[in-house]
């Protein structure tokens, strides 16, 4: 019998699990004079150098401020589409890196429907969950598993996790800045400053945590999307990347039969296989 395996976890979401949060710092030998979160471009003359004695926190109240800002403003969303294009890296037998490009397309109705798909250069994956039933479709081999579900994206998230080790992409847009998943263990948050991103005016954020750097652009004004993403794995020596770079569409509507699976012409119903305890 034909067994569907369960998604293949990308890196943002095994550098995350115990982190709760993505993290990055970025590194750099010359940058411009930057100021406050919602301060533009530098302009003008130098900024004098900061005193040795004056140095900022490492943890920069400002940073974290701003994660907890774009989190109530995604939590307030109640339907929406995020396309997204994504560069995970991997790491050969002979430990060079090579880049493994892709795209995310979601659709999502709160609190309890969505419609994903993940590609890549290696396979593709789309994910059904109309509020009863969660369906994994792979459409290149054309097989297709369909489980019973809970009623809500929240639930349906521990579920296929606990019971498939089923992680989905950018799954923590759903959980930032709420109680199970808040960010008292930063080991350091900064405000790197002013960034265009696809023409968007941004604030860059650096943070470290755990054995993960990251880094995030959040879109200007009273819609604080986060817009890239870029975390790097610090445990491993290699030190692999993974960039995803959103769009987004706050007030999308779509058809009632979005969110439930119709099985295409010869498509074989398979097994999803549990998680090995």
């Amino acid at each position: 019998m034909y067994v569907l395996e369960s998604y293949e976890k990308i890196p943002m979401r095994q550098y995350l699990r115990t982190l709760c949060v993505f993290t990055s710092l970025i590194v750099v030998s010359v940058v411009a004079p930057m100021g406050a979160v919602g301060a533009g471009p530098a302009t003008g003359a130098s900024a004098a150098p900061a005193s040795k004695s004056a140095e900022p926190p490492k943890v920069d109240p400002e940073a974290v401020k701003a994660l907890y800002k774009m989190g109530t403003y995604l939590r307030s969303l109640d339907s929406f589409e995020i396309q997204s294009r994504t560069t995970t890296e991997d790491v050969l037998d002979n430990d060079q890196k090579v880049q493994i490009g892709g795209a995310m397309d979601y659709k999502v109705h709160k609190p309890g429907a969505f419609q994903i798909t993940d590609s890549t250069d290696r396979k593709v994956r789309q994910y059904y969950f109309d509020g009863k039933n969660f369906t994994i479709y792979a459409p290149k081999m054309n097989f297709y598993s369909t489980v019973a579900a809970p009623p809500t994206i929240k639930e349906l998230f521990k579920r296929a996790y606990d019971k498939y080790g089923i992680e989905f992409p950018l799954e923590d847009l759903f959980h930032w800045g709420s109680a199970d998943n808040r960010f008292d263990d930063l080991v350091s948050a900064s405000v790197v400053g002013y960034a265009k991103i696809d023409g968007q005016d941004s604030d860059q954020f650096a943070y470290r945590q755990g054995d993960a750097d990251w880094q995030i652009w959040i879109q200007r004004g009273d819609k604080p999307l986060p817009l890239k993403l870029v975390i790097v794995k610090t445990s491993d020596e290699t030190m692999p990347e993974y960039t995803a770079v959103l769009h987004w569409n706050t007030s999308a509507t779509f058809p009632d039969d979005t969110f439930t699976f119709k099985p295409p012409a010869n498509a074989k119903a398979i097994a999803l296989k549990p998680a090995q305890s």
